[in-house]
């Protein structure tokens, strides 16, 4: 059992050193031609979201299908379904131990917190807002993480300026079905390593 444990930590790691986007219900990952952080910060972030996955997975291999990790600039944000309110605080607390953690925010439900329905509806919010996003000239929207959960809309990600990240909120308060917009949006001023 540890020899598959260790096989799958390689594998992981080895897959995620080609280059590849992630996917999942974040979407598609920070594009690099876009990405205002710098590739130290880039390698910094990539190494403390990798970390994190692998010690989740090797807690719980359920984790590694159920429980999305995103890293910008040392903040951590988190999301997917759980069995139980324990199992989400766990997560929370392995996220904070993470070597480099500045924040964490999490978007974790337990699982029965919703249904099918509103799984259905989140998902369209979430493709008008993603499409939405690419069509506006004043955004670049592969800087951006969106995740919607029982009609709450939670986007991560970098703005180049304050005029981006009041236009990013205002399009997703337009999209119907939207109850609330939780905003993790770091200004490209604010990442670490731009700071006097």
């Amino acid at each position: 059992m540890k020899k598959h444990s260790i096989k799958l930590l390689i594998f992981l790691f080895l897959y995620s050193c080609v280059g590849t986007s992630s996917v999942g219900i974040f979407g598609s990952g920070v594009s690099v031609a876009y990405d205002p952080r710098t590739v130290g910060m880039q390698i910094d972030d990539s190494i403390m979201q990798k970390n994190l996955t692998a010690r989740l997975a090797l807690t719980e291999k359920k984790y590694l299908i159920y429980v999305n990790t995103k890293v910008l600039d040392g903040n951590i944000f988190l999301s997917g379904k759980v069995d139980e309110p324990e199992e989400k605080l766990k997560i929370i607390k392995m996220a904070w131990e993470t070597k480099g953690a500045r924040s964490v925010k999490t978007a974790i439900t337990i699982k029965g917190e919703t249904n099918f329905k509103n799984s259905a509806k989140d998902a369209l919010i979430t493709t008008q807002l993603r499409s939405a996003l690419i069509f506006s000239k004043d955004v670049k929207a592969t800087n951006y993480n969106i995740d919607t959960i029982n009609g709450k809309t939670y986007i991560f990600g970098i703005a180049m300026n304050q005029d981006e990240k009041r236009k990013v909120i205002e399009e997703a308060k337009e999209v119907y079905g939207v109850k609330e917009v939780i905003p993790s949006i770091i200004l490209v001023d604010e990442l670490s390593r731009n700071k006097n």
